[in-house]
């Protein structure tokens, strides 16, 4: 991918991410993200010291960016599972968008719910992958 679009793709997941963070603080959340700050202050993980290559909870990653936050999300329960989002949008999202709640296993191939995933950070911006279970994780990290 060449430089231009890889720093206008990272632009937009920060304008994003922020215009979302800026929501969550009418839940009552701490420390929004300024629309300001850098790719490495929104994405960099708070909460527990995770780093990449770390499993991840799933209540701390928004499954509609895939992103680790760092901070508790917002639970959407949906047919007996929960998934998590960062704010309204993301909750109304969940819902509504069948594939925001899907992702497929780099290791195997399958597509798998993102709500019973194995959830790693793997970007140093906070990216996350899904994988089946730990151990398509361990085969992944294999090859």
């Amino acid at each position: 991918m060449n430089p231009i679009k890889k720093i206008s793709i990272l632009t937009a997941l920060v304008l994003f991410l922020a215009a979302c963070s800026s929501k969550t603080e009418k839940q009552g959340n701490k420390a929004p993200v300024p629309a300001t700050a850098s790719i490495t202050e929104t994405a960099t993980p708070v909460a527990g010291n995770y780093k990449k290559g770390d499993p991840v909870p799933p209540n701390l990653v928004c499954m509609v960016n895939d992103a680790f936050m760092g901070k508790e999300q917002l639970a959407v329960p949906l047919n007996g599972k929960t998934y998590y989002g960062c704010c309204e949008m993301c909750k109304s999202r969940i819902p509504n968008d069948p594939s925001v709640r899907k992702a497929t296993d780099p290791q195997s191939g399958k597509t798998i719910d993102k709500a019973t995933a194995y959830i790693v950070m793997t970007g140093a911006e906070g990216a996350v992958t899904y994988f089946e279970n730990e151990q398509s994780y361990k085969n992944f990290i294999e090859k």
